[in-house]
């Protein structure tokens, strides 16, 4: 069965692939429902283009026919009814099909799973990362489904051997009733005169020894049969707790993990297709167990015999009610959560959902759901089974889904020593009441999301931000909430870090080496350039949220922003030209002065700024006007996003003339014109438009534009960076970099997948109407 296993996990174009094989010709549902039998046959036995096989093959169609047959006659319940009246319809439609031509059934078979095995070579190509997840987890999926269908064919058995035992009851209270006749036959023969007496009794007296003779063993050999099913049913119970075990201990919990990981820009969870059906077939299964032990608690009442076996079953009662019951508790998920950082006036949304609810018929009666915001402290009481109060509930009603509206306020906690609002964790709690089964059984079902953090302004969102990429980095499964250590290692702060940025610039090109020791330097005021220095320190979630830790290289200027306020704008100062900071983003002035001083005059780069929060920097070399034949590094005063909202950076980069080359060495124009504004119209209904215009005084040279007449300058003040190799800060060696061909140029091809919307951030300004938000 592992090519089916396989096939089901291919995606995109692959699974639509596998997908098309099938139709009225061949129905995929025979090729799930048979797929263990399908590829154990002799297919390639068979030569085609040989008539004299034919009836090699027309064996194989009516052993496929059988088989079908079979498979509908074993289903039950309310679903397997449906899936019975299919399957025989499906049997008679390919013996009609190919009974004729059963060379063409051996051709389309092979054809099939020739085409499968096929699409799932492919798939598990080592370049290809959907086929390196299938290979880690094929084997996964298939003892998972191994331990499915043996708990199928368990379930069968004692299915049978139910049938079994009831047949005999039925027969052992019929022998029961004829000697309770005999009895009564031998009681009346009491009113009769003695020589008949004696004429009928010897006969009914040897009949009943007989009969009860037969009752006797038949007894012990109900009393056998009712201890083998029920020690069978031991077995199966325990192949069940250990399959939901794997199924929700580690798939379920794994699925969760992702699901938080994500949060910080981690690959998507995947889907719950997969999960669900697993969850379906446990649920399937459970509820045939059930309805069996329950069938022979039944069996035991009608008819009592001595012995444990009504101990036996009460613990196979209890034991499978444990069992369901931690399948529907634990099935009950949030798939998709709620924002994380929750601004209070803001509308949110959730969906919930329960991954046994088809199997077990909730949908038959929709259940309501609530959600309510709860403190930590709440969290922590939930899960010891303490009452909870409410605080603020947003709560409605739904299948599944919660649209909470707004919130309106919240109430907080006493919060712990210095611990600021933006460091309080709140948890939304979902409960809701599912009954199952006629209303056999009720749960209440109850699931907290991931951590929120409430705030009132956006000026609180950094901080908010940092408090949940630290516990969603950092957090252990099974965790008190929300626990989260309180210092990591520097490389795992920046494997999250690293996520979070990649999915902030929408690349998967993350930070480089280069840039994560810059990264460090800041992190732990340090000047040290090698990356082994940093691989054992820690960092505390105190110094990555709160402490200020960055200071200007030239003076010791404290600046009032943490490390991770600093992270955390950069990504959306990087959209602005992410294509081209992917490669020099992490720069700091001295390693900018290195790289420009072997360059040519004109030569710039663009560099994140060490001093304003988000601003970004143009540096370039120049002569020094004040000082003939000396060369020097200038740094223009930062951008930031509000000046990208008044003019693009390409037509900033456009206006100062005295920046000629990209760095290494790309002429600008080659690099940018595609982003510059196009000129402006000529005069309409005697009106002139004005345009704005970027110049640097002290390197301002002519730049007429006849389209704009004379231009409007925005001055930008720039501060020279001499040179000065005895600086104390370390110097930085070259960067290495991919993007950079074997001749130092830039591969623009391979870069511009990182930037989504780049044109449309280079080509215009961020607001359209920017007049309005110059002050």
């Amino acid at each position: 069965m592992a090519v089916w296993i396989q096939a089901q996990q291919l995606q995109g174009d692959a699974l639509h692939q596998m997908q098309s094989l099938y139709g009225q010709h061949f129905p995929i549902e025979v090729r799930h429902y048979l797929s263990q039998w399908l590829e154990s046959q002799l297919w390639d036995a068979i030569d085609l283009e040989n008539p004299q096989e034919e009836f090699k093959a027309k064996r194989l169609l009516d052993s496929l026919i059988l088989e079908l047959q079979n498979k509908a006659e074993h289903q039950v319940g309310e679903d397997g009814f449906l899936l019975k009246i299919k399957l025989g319809h499906y049997a008679n439609q390919l013996k009609s099909t190919y009974d004729r031509c059963p060379l063409e059934l051996v051709r389309c078979i092979k054809h099939i799973l020739y085409t499968e095995q096929r699409l799932i070579r492919e798939a598990t190509n080592s370049s290809s990362p959907v086929g390196g997840m299938m290979d880690s987890m094929s084997q996964k999926y298939q003892q998972i489904n191994q331990a499915f269908e043996e708990l199928r064919l368990l379930t069968q058995d004692t299915e049978n051997d139910l049938r079994k035992l009831q047949h005999n009851q039925e027969y052992f209270i019929i022998q029961y009733q004829e000697s309770l006749r005999i009895q009564a036959q031998l009681t009346s023969l009491a009113t009769l005169p003695p020589a008949d007496r004696q004429l009928r009794e010897p006969a009914l007296l040897s009949k009943r020894a007989t009969v009860e003779a037969w009752l006797t063993r038949e007894a012990n050999t109900l009393q056998k049969y009712r201890l083998d099913l029920a020690e069978k049913h031991q077995k199966t119970l325990q192949l069940l707790r250990k399959q939901q075990t794997v199924i929700l201990d580690d798939e379920l919990i794994q699925w969760k993990r992702r699901q938080q990981l994500a949060g910080n820009g981690g690959p998507p969870e995947g889907g719950l297709d997969i999960l669900q059906s697993w969850c379906e077939k446990l649920a399937e299964t459970i509820w045939q167990n059930r309805q069996q032990i329950r069938r022979a608690e039944h069996l035991r009442q009608q008819l009592p015999i001595p012995g444990p076996i009504e101990e036996l079953l009460n613990e196979l009662n209890s034991t499978i009610t444990d069992i369901i019951s931690a399948l529907v508790t634990s099935t009950f998920i949030i798939e998709k959560q709620p924002p994380q950082v929750l601004k209070t006036q803001t509308k949110f949304a959730a969906t919930v959902r329960l991954l046994v609810g088809g199997k077990l018929n909730v949908h038959m009666n929709p259940p309501q759901v609530k959600a309510t915001i709860i403190s930590e402290q709440q969290a922590k009481a939930l899960l010891k089974n303490e009452n909870t109060r409410n605080n603020s509930p947003p709560e409605s009603s739904g299948l599944f889904k919660c649209d909470s509206g707004s919130l309106k306020r919240i109430k907080r906690s006493d919060r712990r020593g210095a611990e600021s609002v933006t460091e309080e964790k709140f948890t939304i709690l979902f409960e809701s009441q599912f009954s199952v089964g006629s209303n056999e059984l009720v749960f209440q079902v109850k699931t907290l999301s991931l951590p929120v953090v409430v705030i009132v302004h956006g000026s609180q969102d950094n901080n908010a931000t940092a408090t949940v990429l630290w516990d969603n980095a950092f957090a252990e499964a099974g965790r008190v909430p929300f626990l989260v250590p309180d210092k990591v290692l520097w490389p795992q702060l920046c494997e999250a870090i690293n996520m979070k940025y990649k999915a902030e610039v929408q690349s998967n090109r993350g930070l480089s080496e280069e840039n994560l020791v810059f990264l460090a330097q800041k992190a732990f005021s340090s000047t040290s350039n090698n990356p082994d220095d940093y691989r054992s320190m820690t960092m505390t979630w105190s110094q990555f949220n709160r402490v200020s830790i960055m200071q200007l290289l030239e003076k010791i200027v404290s600046v009032t922003f943490s490390f991770n306020e600093w992270i955390s704008v950069l990504p959306h100062s990087i959209k602005h030209f992410n294509h081209i900071l992917a490669i020099l983003g992490f720069v700091n002035k001295q390693q900018a002065q290195d790289m420009l001083m072997s360059k040519p005059n004109g030569t710039f780069l663009l560099r994140f700024s060490d001093s304003e929060i988000g601003g970004i920097t143009i540096a370039w070399v120049a002569e020094n006007p004040n000082k003939a034949g000396e060369r020097m590094v200038w740094n223009l005063m930062p951008y930031t996003t509000k000046d990208f909202s008044i003019r693009s950076l390409a037509d900033r980069i456009s206006d100062l003339n005295h920046l000629l080359f990209l760095y290494p060495d790309r002429a600008k124009d080659e690099v940018f014109s595609k982003y510059y504004t196009p000129p402006l119209s000529k005069a309409v209904d005697g009106y002139v438009k004005p345009q704005i215009k970027q110049v640097v005084p002290d390197f301002a040279t002519a730049n007429p534009d006849p389209a704009s007449g004379t231009p409007t300058y925005m001055d930008h003040g720039a501060s020279p960076a001499p040179v000065n190799h005895s600086h104390s800060y370390g110097i930085y060696q070259p960067m290495s970099d991919p993007v950079l061909d074997g001749d130092g140029d830039f591969d623009l091809d391979d870069t511009m997948d990182v930037a989504r919307h780049v044109e449309e951030l280079l080509r215009r300004p961020v607001e359209s109407q920017w007049g309005g938000q110059q002050s």
